[in-house]
């Protein structure tokens, strides 16, 4: 049977009841939001965002309204988006986008909290719209986001799965092409290598494939270009002895999941084998530490710990990880400056890395899902250097 990537309707009753519940309790009588991914959690509705405005309005009394311009009310019809659907003719147009949400929702006095990620352009054109509601900012929404429904978790899991296929098909057109004695893939042909195998095994197994701006790839480096943490792929091709990371990840139904290891072409020296040691003990490490009721930036200190420890704080970079959900990177952040209680549903990155200028980076992540008692990693690629040397 295949795999659909769509919620049911009865995911957005739970998540828009859920919503309603935060938004009544913060005092608040509606929320505005026009973050994709905001749209996308509360509605189903899936779009290219651009200067036309997409926007939820959420009531606490119960009424939930997609505001959407009429070129996207099809669009949004088709996804079976979970709203109410408003349009406007056009934008910036002679009947202002708000002002088409203000003729809907009537008038009245209110108090509505909006995103805090909505432009100071796009917060101006609605205030003036909706002239008696009283718009504050909030993170409401975002943080109940944190905690994945069954459902959403369900999709995450499928999406390491692909992940953990997209690593395999990655090393096995190096090892390949080692075997055949010819030239070494670059690094932008194992990032195109690898992102077809992972859109090619949604669009072959499963059902209403959720488009979004990463379906499936990421970032592969080699050698000193891998000291860069988000370095682009490069026409670089793999030399022998090269430190080399694969740091991929796939959406399914807009879930994200990362999974990240650093290989070794050909026998590894000394030097090669402790940093990745110490990088693999602090993705231990950390991984033990994300955990239920745990802080995010205790985690992150006991992850990092490790590496400082081993004499290369020098070459720290980054926190532990992130949030995953909608976004790739979202919160909360598994770093020092967050002290958000880890809590079971939640995924995060654990992504450890060092960065040694001229010579490679190393890092190793898993998407963790934090479980009633601890957590456990949704990919499982292998992550000991013994079993990421590809010998030549």
């Amino acid at each position: 049977m295949a795999f659909s990537q769509r919620l049911g309707p009865s995911f957005f009753d739970s998540v828009q009841a859920r919503v309603r519940a935060r938004a009544a309790e913060a005092g608040l009588d509606a929320i505005l939001t026009d973050d994709p991914e905001d749209v996308a959690y509360l509605t189903g509705f899936f779009h290219h965002p651009c200067e036309r405005p997409v926007a939820v309005w959420l009531e606490t009394g119960g009424r939930c309204v997609l505001l959407v311009p009429e070129l996207e009310r099809e669009y949004a019809r088709s996804q079976h988006a979970a709203a109410e659907l408003v349009s406007y003719p056009e934008y910036p147009g002679v009947l202002p986008p708000f002002a088409a949400l203000a003729g809907v929702i009537g008038p009245g006095r209110r108090r509505a909290g909006h995103t805090t990620s909505i432009t100071h352009h796009r917060l101006t054109a609605a205030s003036a719209a909706l002239s008696d509601v009283d718009l504050v900012p909030t993170e409401l929404v975002t943080v109940c986001r944190y905690v994945k429904d069954p459902a959403e978790i369900a999709l995450h899991a499928e999406a390491a799965r692909i992940t953990d296929v997209m690593l395999t098909e990655g090393v096995a057109l190096i090892t390949e092409a080692v075997a055949g004695g010819g030239e070494l893939p670059s690094e932008a042909e194992l990032a195109a290598h690898v992102g077809q195998v992972g859109t090619g095994m949604m669009y072959a197994e499963h059902t209403d494939v959720v488009v979004v701006g990463l379906l499936a790839g990421g970032l592969v480096y080699a050698g000193a270009n891998s000291s860069y943490p988000h370095g682009l792929p490069s026409a670089y091709r793999l030399t022998p002895g090269d430190t080399f990371m694969l740091s991929l990840g796939c959406a399914v139904g807009g879930r994200y999941v990362e999974g990240e290891r650093t290989f070794v072409l050909g026998e590894p020296t000394a030097e090669q084998r402790r940093y990745h040691d110490t990088v693999r003990l602090a993705q231990q490490i950390g991984g033990e530490a994300i955990r239920p009721g745990a802080q995010c930036r205790a985690a992150n200190a006991a992850c990092l710990a490790v590496i400082r420890d081993a004499g290369f704080g020098k070459y720290l970079r980054h926190r532990q990880g992130h949030g995953i959900g909608l976004g790739m990177h979202e919160p909360p952040w598994l770093e020092d400056g967050d002290d958000t209680l880890l809590e079971p549903g939640m995924v995060v990155s654990n992504e450890p890395g060092i960065y040694v200028p001229g010579h490679a980076g190393y890092r190793i992540s898993d998407s963790m899902l934090v479980t009633e008692t601890g957590s456990r990693p949704l990919t499982a690629y292998p992550r000991t250097l013994d079993d990421c040397v590809i010998p030549l």
